[in-house]
């Protein structure tokens, strides 16, 4: 009989990384969905003050 083969391999996977099987898992930051909106949110805001007081015309 033929065995299964249980490991997703390089035919696969066709170039797409599975970073959720990471032993690193642990040492990943953790971001929630709140933080990361208002992270753009400040960084849209500092280039937006920018402009204003530094424009680039």
């Amino acid at each position: 009989m033929a065995k299964k083969n249980e490991g997703g391999g390089f035919s696969q996977s066709a170039g797409l990384m599975r970073y959720f099987d990471s032993e690193d898992n642990d040492k990943a930051p953790k971001l929630s969905p709140k933080m990361v909106i208002g992270i753009a949110v400040a960084f849209v805001a500092v280039i937006v003050i920018l402009n204003v007081f530094l424009p680039m015309n």
